[in-house]
């Protein structure tokens, strides 16, 4: 095989996993995770089924793929935006944390179908998954970095920022969830300065 065969086939190869990534992402957003089955997602992405399993183990392999790609992007890019707002200004951790929640809850008010599969698959193994095969994703290594300077600049050590870290993860999505998509108790703009009051506490 030539090497402008094999860039072909590459791409080929990538434009299916693509594919399926999509197709099961639009899924499982209007139908719901347990009522789609593989056989949807191939059909849907216009693969065979076999080639499914040459990415993925089953269903709920590539539910965890989607959520670790989808939330390693919002973060980078909650991240970027509070460094641009903050751009090297001496303010608080809790200034800057504020900022990067707001951006986030912002993100699921127009993205309302992604926080249904985040919030209810999400878990800290997930993250922690995430961390352990940090090289497979570019956004979490980028985080991974950032944390590591915010311990060193507030004097936190590892387990005090991974506890306050699993508690902001825990609060803002159960949050996000029930004030977004079920309304409750109230709206997510009347429920924000009650969730900001409650992350400065924790991280003061």
């Amino acid at each position: 095989m030539t090497k402008e065969e094999n860039e072909i086939k590459k791409k080929n190869t990538v434009k299916k996993e693509v594919k399926l990534y999509e197709s099961a992402f639009q899924l499982f957003s209007d139908k719901g995770v347990n009522d789609t089955s593989i056989d949807d997602i191939v059909k849907n992405a216009g693969v065979a089924k076999g080639t499914f399993y040459l990415y993925f183990k089953n269903k709920y392999d590539i539910i965890d793929k989607i959520i670790l790609k989808k939330s390693a992007h919002i973060l980078k890019e909650a991240l970027n935006h509070t460094l641009n707002i903050l751009n090297g200004n001496d303010e608080s951790f809790s200034e800057g944390l504020i900022i990067f929640t707001d951006y986030i809850i912002e993100y699921f008010k127009l993205n309302k179908k992604l926080l249904k599969i985040i919030h209810k698959n999400l878990s800290w193994g997930l993250y922690r998954k995430a961390i352990a095969n940090a090289n497979q994703y570019e956004e979490m290594k980028e985080i991974m970095e950032l944390s590591k300077d915010i311990m060193i600049k507030e004097n936190i050590d590892e387990k005090e920022f991974e506890i306050k870290l699993f508690m902001i993860i825990e609060l803002t999505s159960s949050i996000c969830y029930s004030s977004i998509i079920l309304e409750e108790p109230y709206s997510i703009d009347i429920m924000k300065p009650y969730l900001f009051g409650m992350l400065e506490k924790m991280v003061s």
